[in-house]
Order: structure tokens, then C-alpha cells, then sequence
């Protein structure tokens, strides 16, 4: 298939590692990989804090960056950017948008997947040759729980991960506090989310908690250095990317 790779904008500045092994991954099964270079944020942000109409440039600029005939699939390694192209780019141009917007957010959110389900509802594979030998604990995203039900995927895709010690997350379900600008006009619920969620990941004695989303992961991350707490956090996509040819290698935690 050709693919092409939406990198996001946490992707692109902070956590540039797990959209090149998403990439990485996705070429190591045969895919042919393309990121087309103009692409920005998917306006996410915007319309979660309330702007549904500034947004309108970055949601006309997706459909055209994507919208490409010979593009079969776009990939997204982040469930909340995954689900906003999926359901806010449609509510966006209905409201805001004339009918070429409307008829190229149409074409695209059809063809945007999550990674996780692109792997296994797309491509049809679980086992995609991945070699991790450490303990790992998965927290599930809200957007990717809650808006693209991901359901049971992400797990499927890690036990089939060679040398890999799964743990279960107790109340994994429930939302690690980050959500955008939610920690930042709510701060202290926010941090008392994360702790609960920091000491459910301490419990497991995981060395990594990995997740679909980067944004998640990097406010758990926070929190976990804080603390000293000795776990790393890792994306769902360098896991995956990791092989025993090319294993990933972990860096020192904070202790």
C-alpha cells in the first residue's frame, strides 16, 4: 500500500523518534511510506478549547495534503489526532466549511487510521516481528478508548512482541489527567489524576509504560521523573519498531 505518515505536531517538535519508527515499521512490512512535506497541526487543540472556527485553514490544508487519490491510507500515531481528523475535521467543515472542504474531509477520514488499528483492521496482522525483552505496562488513551474504541488492539499487537514481560495496568481505563489545555486551566485535578495513574504504573514494576499518544506520555513522563520512579515511558510505535537486528535501546531512567 501506499501510505502516507501524519506526524503531528508533537510528533514533528518533541517526540520526532516515534514518528520515524512508525515509518521504520510500517516500511519493514512492505509498505511504501510517504510524508507529505506541507502538512501542520490537524487543528485539534483549537477545537478542543472552544475555537471551532480558526481551525478551518488547517482542516482545508489535511484534506489537501492528504487527499491524494494515489494515498490509499494515512497513518497517525496519536489517537487524539486520529480521532479529531475522523470526527471534528466533519463537524468543522460542516459548520464552517464550503461544500470542496466538505466533499475533501469526506475523502480523507475515511482513510485515516490510528496505528494500532491500521495494523490490525487494515493491514490484518498482530505479529509484526517486533523483539522487546523488558516489562512493559500499556495505558490505553482516552481518544483512542473513548472516540476510536481501539479497544483491545494496542495489547493484541504487544503480546505478540517477542521477549516482552506484560503487565497488567490496574484501572487502566481512567484518564492519566493530561487532556490539553485541561491540565493547564485545571491543574490541581490534573495532578491528582496523574498521581493515582503514576502509582497504578509504579505498582506494576514496569520498566515502560507505553501508550498510543505522545501528548499522555509526556505528562505521565513528567510525573514519573519527578518522582524518581526509575520507569520510562515509550510509544506504542518503538516498541513495535524494535527488532532484535535493530533493537531499541533504552535509555537511563530518573531514579
Amino acid at each position: 500500500m501506499r501510505i502516507a505518515l501524519f506526524a503531528t505536531c508533537l510528533g514533528d517538535t518533541l517526540f520526532p523518534e516515534a514518528v520515524k519508527s512508525t515509518a521504520v515499521l510500517l516500511a519493514r512490512l512492505g509498505h511504501d511510506v510517504v510524508f507529505p512535506p506541507q502538512q501542520t497541526c490537524c487543528g485539534q487543540m483549537h477545537v478542543n478549547t472552544g475555537y471551532q472556527r480558526e481551525p478551518v485553514p488547517l482542516v482545508r490544508n489535511f484534506a489537501g495534503q492528504f487527499g491524494d487519490p494515489s494515498i490509499e491510507a494515512v497513518v497517525v500515531p496519536s489517537g487524539s489526532c486520529a480521532g479529531s481528523v475522523r470526527h471534528q475535521h466533519q463537524d468543522v467543515a460542516e459548520r464552517y466549511g464550503d461544500a470542496a472542504l466538505r466533499a475533501g474531509v469526506a475523502t480523507v477520514r475515511t482513510k485515516t487510521y490510528e496505528l494500532s488499528e491500521f495494523l490490525v483492521d487494515v493491514l490484518g496482522v498482530t505479529d509484526v516481528g517486533a523483539y522487546f525483552p523488558h516489562r512493559v505496562t500499556y495505558h490505553p488513551t482516552c481518544h483512542s478508548l473513548r472516540m476510536l474504541r481501539v479497544g483491545e488492539k494496542p495489547l493484541r499487537l504487544l503480546r505478540a512482541v517477542e521477549g516482552i514481560d506484560l503487565v497488567e495496568l490496574p484501572e487502566a481505563d481512567v484518564c492519566c489527567g493530561f487532556g490539553g489545555t485541561f491540565a493547564v486551566k485545571n491543574a490541581e485535578t490534573s495532578t491528582a489524576m496523574l498521581r493515582d495513574k503514576m502509582g497504578h504504573i509504579t505498582g506494576t514494576g514496569a520498566e515502560v509504560c507505553t501508550a498510543g499518544d505522545s501528548s499522555c506520555l509526556m505528562h505521565i513522563a513528567g510525573g514519573l521523573s519527578r518522582i524518581r520512579a526509575g520507569t520510562r515511558t515509550l510509544h506504542l510505535a518503538q516498541i513495535l519498531a524494535s527488532t532484535r537486528t535493530v533493537p531499541h535501546v533504552l535509555t537511563e531512567a530518573a531514579r
